[in-house]
This record gives structure tokens, sequence and C-alpha cells, in this order.
């Protein structure tokens, strides 16, 4: 909503009188108060100045050097230099340089060089920097957008962003601190939750889950690709630790998520498991699966349980369905003795106080069916 409002709200910005056709009037320099009170007076819309100060707003044809203003610069055509801003750079055309601004920086056609504001920078192409306290927009084309919650772009070669990145087309990188959506990516996708996108020729790295069509290498812990793969499968290892996991991923990488329970002990240890895989093809049914893991039980009592896992793991599919088995490498660190007794054969332990440190090597396996 705010971004539709910013859209809608800048074209209609210069509200001044109506003004002379362009001429090829020049200023060395233009100051003043507020259009028309300054050295220019009525005619400073015709006017291209080589600076310009102004206690609160300035307006004029063209910039060609450096203009300051209290609150605004009203440029009717183009900029070149550097407008300086408590509230708002407004060019109507192109700018080269850079525009600062408290609030806002707007410029029609295309900017080059930087565009740095407080809350908001939007243009037509950005070829250079932006750098906003909310959102960066750029309608067509954007090479670096940043800012602190949004950046916007029909196509663009880096965007980062505090919240949510936007484009249709990307070739470089979107890092968002949320959300990355997209339709077509050539580089990188890094978000804290969730990626988004049609193709991905790349990496897509999320905190929680990655959706695409096609994407050959999605890191997450859920992965929903069109031309990928999923499964339903459940695990149980030497501790007698059972699982039931939903892996899935693209054509190498995948990403592992289980729950679960561990009944070996007097009381039961609820099981919580998320990781990475990399299929290993050996032949049309057969692969090994390499993962690396991470496992939590817990009682919800005092104390905990962590044991990250190394897995090599041969595969043989026979339909939907793939059985694996293979050795694992374990490092196990609880406190309190939570699950201590689960493994008596440790290769290596040390205990501290109430902490405990463990390396063993183990077994799990497992049948997954594929979705």
């Amino acid at each position: 909503m705010i971004t539709r409002f910013l859209l809608l709200l800048i074209p209609a910005l210069p509200l001044v009188p109506a003004l002379q056709a362009q001429s090829n009037r020049e200023s060395n320099i233009h100051i003043g108060l507020v259009y028309p009170v300054s050295s220019n007076g009525k005619l400073a819309g015709d006017y291209t100045n080589h600076c310009s100060f102004h206690a609160i707003a300035g307006l004029s044809e063209n910039e060609d050097g450096a203009a300051f203003a209290g609150i605004a610069n009203i440029i009717r055509n183009h900029a070149r230099g550097a407008q300086f801003a408590g509230f708002l750079n407004y060019i109507k055309a192109t700018a080269s340089g850079g525009q600062f601004a408290g609030f806002m920086n707007y410029t029609g056609k295309t900017t080059r060089g930087i565009q740095a504001a407080g809350f908001a920078n939007i243009t037509g192409n950005a070829i250079g920097v932006q750098l906003s306290g909310f959102t960066s927009i750029s309608r067509n084309y954007a090479q670096v957008q940043a800012s602190g919650f949004m950046s916007l772009a029909k196509t663009a070669r880096i965007q980062l962003s505090g919240f949510i990145n936007i484009t249709d087309s990307i070739s470089g990188a979107q890092l968002g601190g949320f959300i990355n959506t997209a339709k077509n990516v050539e580089g990188t996708q890094v978000a804290g939750f969730i990626n988004v996108a049609r193709k991905v020729t790349g990496v897509q790295l999320a905190g929680f889950i990655n959706i695409a069509d096609s994407s050959e290498y999605p890191i997450g812990l859920i992965n929903i690709v069109k031309n990928g793969e999923m499964s339903i499968g459940a695990t149980i290892d030497e501790t007698v630790t059972g699982l039931v996991t939903f892996r899935s991923g693209g054509k190498y990488l995948y990403g592992i998520l289980g729950a679960g329970l561990n009944v070996k002990e007097n009381d039961a240890l609820y099981a919580l498991e998320g990781g990475l895989g990399l299929h290993v093809p050996l032949a049309k049914n057969v692969r090994v699966n390499m993962e690396s893991t991470l496992l939590v039980l817990t009682d919800f009592e005092v104390g905990h349980y962590f044991r990250t896992t190394y897995k090599v793991l041969p595969a043989v599919r026979a339909g939907r369905f793939e059985l694996f088995a293979g050795p694992t490498f374990n490092c196990v660190t609880l406190s309190h003795a939570k699950g201590v007794n689960l493994v008596s054969n440790y290769a290596y332990e040390r205990k501290r106080f109430q902490h405990f440190t463990g390396l063993y090597f183990g077994a799990i396996a497992g049948i997954q069916f594929m979705l």
C-alpha cells in the first residue's frame, strides 16, 4: 500500500504555477527562500543553475552542479552533480551524480550514481546504488538496491533488504532478511525465511523454505521444487530414535526435516531433526546420500541433548520406494545427564560439571516414499 501510494503521489508533486517553455537561461548561483522568492524569481523554472541554495525549496529547469534545500529541490528536467534536501529531491527526467534526502528521492527516468534517502528512493532505472531506510524502487532496471524494508525492481543485479526483495528477473544476488521473490534468478537468493522463484540458475539459500519451478541447488530445511524430489520416510538409529522425515530438494542438494521419539530411557524423549543432504548418483537406481543433521532430544525438563551427525547412506530405489542404510559419525553435547546412557561406546568423551561431550560412530537405516 505504501509503495503504491508513493508511485501515485510522486508525479503530482511539482504543483507550481504555470511556467514558460524551456529556455537557455543560465545562472551561476541561485539563492532563495521558496519559489518565487529567489534570485531567479518567477522564471526560476526556466533556469539551468550551477549552484543553488534555498532555505525551504528551490525550483529549476536543470541543475548542473550542487543544489541545497532545507526541504525540497524540484528540478523539471535533468540534474548533474549532487542534490541535498532535508525532505525531498524531485527530478523529472534524469540524474547523474548523487541525490541525498532526509525522506525521499525521485527521478522520473534514469539515475546514474547514488540515491540515499531516509525513507524511499524511486526511479525508472537505477544504474548505480539506491540506499534507503525503508524502500528502494526501480520501475525497470536496478543495479544495486539496499533498503531497510523492501527493494523492488523489474530487473535487478543486486537487491539487499531487511525484509523483502521483489523482482521479475535478477542476475546477481538477492539478499533478504525474510523473503525474496523473483521469476528468473541467475545467481544467488539468500533469505532469512523464504525464497520464491520460477527458474533458478545458481543457489537458493533460505533459513526455512525455498520454492521454485526449477532449482538444482536449494539450501533450506524445506525445498518445494517442481522438477525436484520430495519424499516421506522413516528412520531408526543406534540409539533407537525413530523419526518420520521429509526430504525435499533438487537434483543434488536437499533439505531434511524430521520429528519422532526415543523410548530407550525410562522417560520418553521427543526428537526434532533438521539438516542438509547431497545426492551422489552411482547408477540408475543406486546412489549415495550424504547428510549432515542436527538432532534435538527433549522431555521439556531441565537439561539438553544436541547431536550433530554426518551420514553416508548407500541407497537403492525400487519403484517409488528407496531403502537406505549406512554408518554415521556423531558429536553429542548434553547437560544434566540428558540422554547420556543412549550410547555406551564413545570414542571420546569429556565431562565438566553438568556438561558432557562425546564422539562416537553409529549407524542408521530407513525407507522413504517418493512423492
